[in-house]
């Protein structure tokens, strides 16, 4: 990690434990065994800088991949405060019937954490 984007890290880091720690709970919420539903850290993740085109600010953008380099989820951090982090899940719903969970996201701003699953109805 270069030295820009150690420090933007560093900035952010507090947040993204919080976040992800967020998006354990929506985990459980679904009914999932926390268990069996392993998220991935922030630590894990692989950053970079980009320019948001909205503001001209630099925002940290994470992904996680898997062993295949498959990306399973994303972070991003905008020079405002706000952020988006989502990670897939990829599993029927342990409580809904017919029903698929692709993924968690969370989205904010500052101390503000708003999370959700993504559902997809199984198709039959």
């Amino acid at each position: 990690m270069d030295e820009q984007v150690a420090a933007r890290f560093e900035e952010v880091s507090a947040l993204a434990r919080q976040v992800v720690a967020r998006l354990h709970q929506e985990i459980e919420t679904l009914g999932f065994d926390p268990r069996l539903v392993q998220l991935q850290e922030i630590a894990a993740a692989s950053y970079t800088l980009q320019t948001d085109p909205a503001d001209g600010g630099q925002s940290l953008v994470g992904e996680w991949r898997d062993g295949y380099g498959i990306k399973v989820g994303e972070l991003k951090f905008h020079a405002d405060g706000s952020f988006f982090v989502e990670q897939d899940v990829v599993r029927p719903h342990p409580k809904r019937s017919g029903w698929f969970v692709e993924a968690v996201n969370a989205w904010g701003r500052g101390s503000q954490i708003r999370a959700e699953a993504r559902l997809l109805r199984m198709p039959g």
